[in-house]
């Protein structure tokens, strides 16, 4: 058996399910792509994970031959109702970017450690451009939506690849557009009309971005107010643009178990609870799910009061009102702008009584501008 053959079906073993490999060459289509569009992902561009640099992975690991891609399908069990519409699909299956000691994070540490027991170099912390990389292994095609495809699974896919020193035997690709002629529904679909073209994104405008990239160190904190009303409840990630994809209907409907931890979690989880977290709820119930890009509890809280605002549920006022309370600036303000968006006598009262003893310039801003709102 070849060391290719021996390799794929390893993968296979492990619960990936699709595996290409392509030679370890540059991918000058996607540096000239990205710098093109360097306003709109600057805040790419210029992160540690360096993807300029990492395109040609020759210039990060010398010895690179081969491109060993794979594609794991995240979907395989049910998503609760009552998290969909709140977190991502990708996100409630705890495999985006998962930490080693959890099981989709061990899954390639395993792969790393057949390969070099097999007697293969395998490169780390190089951030490949995973679509088009799968794409030109032949496991993948692309979506108008900008999202990479399966056969079987649609879009609810995630993709890792492993650079490694050998030479392998390579896959056809299908660097090509899956999609139905003509079909626009993701574009029509978004609701901040970040989708400007097929397969062209503006992620200021996308709601995900949104919920996770807007932190100080990355891109600012701020969240412009017309994106936030379009944001609805979702506090981490955005599935749109995938579920009115007529490629994505058969596994929407496909007939699934229940992921018993995702029922426990579902069971116990609220926007309110996620406004105002206990210790606990933070580290059993957001944590687990929302490790990817948020580290600070602030930034949830900000999403959960967004999410509140726009419920638009008077019953919500008293927990926001507590978060009016917060030690940080961030919460206070979208607290702010969730009353706002409540409106009524009692908010508004609350909201001028609290701008009297509010020291922080911007927290005042945000309640000026909630009153102004609120007429």
């Amino acid at each position: 058996m070849s060391l290719t053959t021996q390799i794929k079906e390893f993968a296979l073993d492990i619960g990936y399910s699709k595996v290409g490999i392509i030679p370890a060459d540059s991918f000058p289509e996607y540096m000239a792509d990205l710098t093109k569009r360097q306003e709109m992902y600057s805040f790419y561009i210029k992160s540690p994970s360096r993807p300029l640099v990492a395109a040609e992975p020759r210039s990060l690991m010398p010895t690179a031959k081969s491109i060993i891609t794979t594609v794991y399908d995240y979907a395989q069990k049910n998503f609760p109702q009552e998290l969909i519409g709140k977190i991502g699909r990708i996100y409630q299956a705890r495999c985006y970017n998962a930490p080693p000691e959890r099981i989709n994070g061990a899954r390639p540490e395993l792969m790393k450690n057949f390969l070099r027991k097999m007697g293969c170099q395998v490169g780390e912390k190089i951030s490949l451009p995973e679509r088009l990389v799968a794409a030109k292994a032949g496991i993948v095609t692309y979506g108008r939506n900008n999202f990479a495809y399966a056969e079987g699974m649609g879009s609810f896919i995630y993709l890792t690849s492993f650079v490694v020193d050998k030479e392998l035997e390579y896959d056809k690709p299908t660097v090509e557009i899956g999609c139905p002629e003509g079909c626009s529904a993701c574009m029509k679909a978004c609701p901040t009309q970040a989708i400007y073209e097929p397969l062209k994104l503006d992620p200021r405008r996308c709601i995900a971005f949104n919920t996770f990239m807007t932190q100080e160190r990355i891109a600012g904190s701020h969240i412009d107010p017309e994106i936030r009303t379009k944001m609805g409840t979702k506090v981490h990630g955005c599935d749109i643009c995938q579920e009115v994809c007529p490629r994505n209907q058969a596994k929407l409907k496909a007939n699934r178990s229940d992921d018993e931890f995702l029922v426990k979690v579902a069971r116990d989880f609220s926007l309110t609870q996620m406004l105002n977290p206990t210790d606990e709820f933070y580290s059993t119930r957001i944590q687990p799910l929302m490790y990817n890009y948020l580290r600070e509890k602030k930034y949830f809280q900000r999403n959960a009061a967004i999410a509140l605002g726009n419920l638009g549920d008077p019953a919500n006022v008293p927990d926001l009102v507590i978060a009016l309370d917060d030690p940080e600036e961030l919460v206070r303000s979208y607290a702010a702008w969730a009353l706002g968006k409540i409106g009524g006598r009692g908010a508004k009262q609350i909201l001028e009584e609290k701008f009297k003893g509010e020291t922080s310039e911007s927290v005042k801003l945000e309640i000026q501008e909630a009153l102004v709102g609120m007429g």
